[in-house]
């Protein structure tokens, strides 16, 4: 008998097969396709020589992962890449907000606005750069891990700044926005960075992932991976095999009676496909729970093949890894909006990557060629064709743009579920991101990822900490797991 089956070889997925397998426990990985990585794939979808992300594609939670932090993966091939900005959100007559990689950097840039920014931003920055001293150097293993051991009760420790961090990342970011700027351009950037909450910016906590997300900008970066977010995948599918866990690809489970015989089970699937498979093994009040999980809005995602950059009015989106299209705050709460109602926004916000800029194994060797995608937020399932709607926003802000486009490949919700059957009509996030949803999920639970079943545990990104390519569901799942297995 094994000691664990994982079944879903996500990032979430192998992040459980791992922690398991270096515990020194028999680990058996199972996945229905025919490569790792669910979510973090890459393919060539256009051309001949393009190398797209199908998903994810950037990883500022990645590469600031503990987790991920403690394994070697350089060693296995991956190498991240910074841009020289994480992002830039342009407005109308080729202005731009930028968040730059450092904090004092930002400051300069929003400059009346700029010590709001600091205020708001500068307490997490700095605990973020107690746990990762050395991220920005590239380092890695157990040395980096040792100092930022030695940093933790920096990272930590209560303080009045980290009360007044606590308070502003319950409040909306809409009311955040609006209280702490005064400038158009910094509304936006922060309201760009809490649209990624994929709700109203009205609602309570979603200030939160404008805090989470910039001041991981400030502190490691968002960086993509050098060849695609398959080199993550299959880095993390050889540290386990090198632990001595098994891979088994292209076996679609249908039940766990098909499983082989093993102490526990972890289950990289939706709340919904949990139910699916093991149902009859629930308890009444789990199974009522599990479908009282709501699903968040979708994304449309258009891969592009270009024949050279895209000619960005704003110069400073030419310097970008990301760049967020949505224009002034007001405009970004209602495109967000709409998709929450279940309408499919006319001015979408749109999130665009351009990791040819700076990573130019992406496109054929000797070309001027580059790739680049864009989605939009959507209602959860929608059929509405958002590529006139999408394209709209990228010549609006890259006039010219169309001109340059070589080929396309369009997901729409439908797409992205036939690809990874846990992004249910489309939703990215693993389950709607309001705070009752974030804080519980996928239900009110002591233990969030062990069921009532005491050999089942779920470990995809319906469980804590929640949506983002960090792998940290799947390692506290095993955790949990191997509590389970040492009683």
């Amino acid at each position: 008998m094994l000691d664990a089956v994982v079944v879903g070889a996500g990032p979430n997925g192998l992040s459980a097969a791992i922690t398991l397998a270096r515990a020194g426990r028999s680990v058996r990985l199972i996945e229905a396709g025919e490569s790792l990585g669910g979510g973090a794939r890459s393919a060539a979808l256009t051309l001949p020589g393009f190398v797209h992300d199908v998903c994810s594609a950037v990883y500022p939670m990645g590469v600031g992962s503990p987790f991920f932090r403690g394994l070697p993966l350089q060693a296995h091939g991956v190498e991240w890449v910074e841009p020289e900005l994480p992002l830039v959100h342009p407005l109308d007559g080729g202005r731009a907000a930028v968040l730059h990689g450092t904090l004092a950097a930002t400051m300069a840039a929003l400059g009346e606005d700029g010590p709001a920014h600091a205020r708001i931003f500068g307490d997490l920055t700095a605990r973020w750069q107690a746990l990762t001293p050395d991220q920005r150097t590239g380092a890695d293993g157990p040395t980096a891990l040792t100092r930022a051991g030695a940093s933790r009760w920096r990272a930590f420790r209560p303080t009045p700044a980290l009360l007044r961090t606590l308070f502003t990342a319950l409040r909306s970011a809409g009311a955040l926005a609006r209280s702490a700027f005064r400038t158009e351009e910094a509304r936006a950037l922060l309201g760009g960075l809490a649209a990624h909450g994929m709700q109203p910016l009205n609602k309570t906590g979603t200030a939160g992932f404008a805090l989470t997300l910039g001041a991981a900008g400030h502190a490691v970066g968002w960086p993509c991976i050098r060849g695609g977010a398959q080199k993550l995948a299959d880095a993390l599918g050889e540290i386990l095999r090198h632990h001595g866990g098994t891979i088994e690809l292209g076996r679609r489970v249908r039940a766990l009676g098909e499983l082989p015989a093993a102490r526990v089970v972890l289950l990289d699937v939706s709340p919904a496909a949990l139910l699916g498979l093991a149902e009859g093994r629930l308890s009444p009040r789990y199974r009522r729970a599990l479908r009282r999980f709501r699903r968040g809005p979708a994304a449309f995602k258009i891969d592009y093949a270009l024949d050279a950059p895209i000619p960005w009015h704003a110069t400073a989106c030419r310097r970008a890894g990301v760049v967020h299209l949505g224009g002034p705050l007001e405009q970004i709460e209602q495109a967000l909006d709409q998709a929450w109602r279940g309408v499919a926004p006319a001015q979408p916000f749109v999130l665009v990557a351009q990791p040819s800029l700076f990573d130019r194994s992406r496109v054929p060797a000797g070309s001027e060629a580059h790739t680049a995608w864009a989605y939009a937020h959507v209602p959860l399932g929608s059929t509405t064709d958002m590529t006139e709607a999408i394209e709209g926003q990228l010549e609006r802000f890259a006039p010219g743009f169309k001109r340059r486009v070589r080929a396309r490949h369009v997901l729409d919700p439908a797409a992205l579920e036939a690809h990874d059957a846990n992004l249910e009509g489309g939703d990215i996030a693993g389950g709607a991101c309001d705070l009752r949803q974030l804080l519980f999920r996928p239900a009110f639970r002591l233990i969030p990822w062990a069921t009532s079943d005491p050999r089942l545990f779920l470990c995809s990104s319906s469980t804590p900490p929640g949506p983002g390519v960090h792998g940290l569901c799947g390692h506290l799942a095993a955790r949990a797991a191997l509590r389970r297995l040492g009683r």
